[in-house]
């Protein structure tokens, strides 16, 4: 079992079952405003304000991205990266990809600041790289200004209006929050800076109820309104990083101002008469995606069990289909190849967020962000944590330092559009390497077995990763016993947990809108 999984079990235990996070939300409205589900109830209710001051679901979505890094400061950051998936009631969809880049050139390792920290999961250790040489080129700021030019109507500086309140004002610490800063404190305590956002200036970091103020994030926040992305790249901020990167980091002046957000055309399929739209390549997560619905095609569904069972082994067969050297994961021959191995079997990463929102012109916005966990530094004087890419051995296939100049990294990342003929719904979830398993289930269970999207979302989990199977609470008992047989290694849970992500799901549903927030990761829904 591989030492990211051990970590985020060894969470799980030590965090208990998904209601300690939050209630799913679930809402029905006709003729209103929107939807919008995401994973902190102050990042919901900024964006369902914007949606009922008139902005549409590209201006909550902005209004809601930049929020996050005030309530979820663990798992976004305006020096982090992600991927808006754009529906447009007209036009084409796009994916925005406006994650992390590598910098231009690549800095001996001896004069780095990149060191390993252990990080306790409640009787499991894990590893984790930080320091200011874990550092990638952020894309965040630059992705969030791009957005606002091509898709949004009102001034950014009312969509940024709810985070410059949330962090000057403060906001309560979520128990999925304090859990998170006390399970990463040896990162979100590293260093003076990050401990007085984090700790208050204390030992520890802030508990459930403490009041979280950013007041220097506020006011980078309120900067930004002012002078724009170029603040970020090649102004005062700039300088800033720059400048704390000469002790050991590798981000230069040439990084930041060479930075673009890419425009992508939406990795596009059909599984059973629906329409899915996901995060196309170079990242991996959408088209993983894309290859276990192509696989689950061709197969038969006679009973629950035997649904669930193909679940398990396409998200098995995808794995191995993943570690394939030279072959594309949709080459037609290695999908027709895996499906008759299904046939003929016995038919027995890491800090990330999400945010779905519709709205009532017919726009849908799936977007998913990430920060790492952070690298232990804020941008000095700035409020903004920095992002610890290239420490994440997830995406640093051929180890650490390998990477190629200025190049986009590769993400699990897969914001998501389904269409049926009753619903058009905004998918996508947190979890790092459970991501794509997350939504695999999720799609299946809303078109092969026609659930809700909140039957959809609550439904229990499983994950598939080698050769272990680890398995939520609440399968039925023949279910069980089928998995057994067609895995040796079973990891069996009590309850839903965040270990299995958090899929947060907006849209309309026969003519009304719907929002659902995963409770495993405290999600929050809201139609306005």
């Amino acid at each position: 079992m591989s030492t990211a999984l051990l970590g985020w079990l060894g969470l799980a235990e030590r965090l208990g079952s998904c209601d300690a996070f939050g209630v799913t939300s679930v809402k029905h409205a006709a003729d209103r405003f929107g939807a919008v589900a995401c994973g902190h109830p102050v990042t919901a209710a900024a964006a369902a304000e914007i949606l009922q001051d008139g902005g549409n679901a590209f201006d909550a979505v902005v209004a809601a991205q930049c929020v996050a890094c005030v309530c979820e400061p663990i798992l976004a950051s305006l020096a982090g990266g992600g991927f808006l998936l754009a529906h447009r009631a007209q036009g084409d969809p796009v994916l925005y990809d406006f994650f992390v880049q590598t910098p231009l050139a690549n800095q001996a390792p001896d004069d780095l600041d990149f060191y390993d920290v252990e990080v306790d999961f409640g009787g499991v250790t894990q590893e984790f790289h930080i320091g200011v040489g874990a550092a990638a080129t952020p894309g965040y700021v630059r992705g969030m200004f791009d957005i606002h030019a091509d898709l949004c109507r009102l001034p950014m500086a009312r969509l940024m209006q709810p985070a410059v309140d949330a962090a000057r004002k403060g906001v309560r610490v979520t128990p999925l929050q304090a859990y998170m800063m006390d399970t990463v404190a040896p990162i979100c305590c590293a260093n003076d800076d990050v401990r007085e956002a984090y700790a208050g200036g204390g030992v520890d970091p802030l508990i459930e109820g403490d009041i979280l103020c950013q007041p220097a994030l506020a006011d980078s926040i309120e900067a930004l309104c002012d002078e724009g992305a170029k603040l970020f790249y090649q102004g005062e901020i700039a300088a800033r990083l720059v400048e704390l990167c000469r002790e050991g980091g590798q981000i230069q002046a040439d990084d930041l101002a060479s930075y673009r957000t890419i425009r992508r055309k939406p990795l596009a399929l059909r599984y059973r008469g629906a329409g899915v739209e996901t995060n196309p390549l170079p990242s991996a997560g959408g088209v993983l995606v894309a290859l276990a619905l192509g696989l689950l095609e061709g197969t038969e569904s006679e009973d629950e069990s035997r649904r669930i069972a193909n679940l398990a082994d396409a998200m098995r067969l995808t794995n191995q289909a993943r570690l394939e050297s030279g072959t594309s994961p949709l080459d037609p021959g290695l999908v027709d190849r895996y499906r008759r191995a299904m046939r003929g079997r016995a038919q027995a990463r890491r800090g990330t967020t999400h945010i779905s929102v519709a709205d009532a012109e017919g726009n849908l916005a799936a977007m998913t962000i990430s920060n790492g966990e952070g690298c232990g530094r804020m941008i000095p004087g700035t409020g903004i944590s920095l992002n610890n890419m290239l420490g994440e051995d997830d995406i640093n296939p051929d180890g650490f330092h390998a990477w190629a100049p200025g190049t986009r990294l590769a993400s699990m990342m897969a914001p998501t559009f389904v269409e049926t003929s009753s619903q058009r719904l905004a998918v996508g979830s947190g979890g790092s390497k459970r991501i794509r398993s997350a939504i695999i289930q999720v799609i299946d269970h809303l078109v092969r077995a026609g659930f809700t999207p909140e039957a959809a979302v609550t439904a229990p989990r499983l994950h598939v990763e080698g050769e272990h199977l680890s398995l939520e609470g609440g399968f039925a008992p023949e279910t069980v016993s089928m998995l057994e047989d067609a895995f040796d290694d079973v990891e069996h849970w009590g309850r839903a947990n965040l270990f299995f992500g958090g899929v947060h799901v907006a849209g309309q549903r026969d003519g009304q809108f719907i929002a659902v927030g995963d409770p495993r990761r405290g999600g929050s829904g809201l139609v306005v």
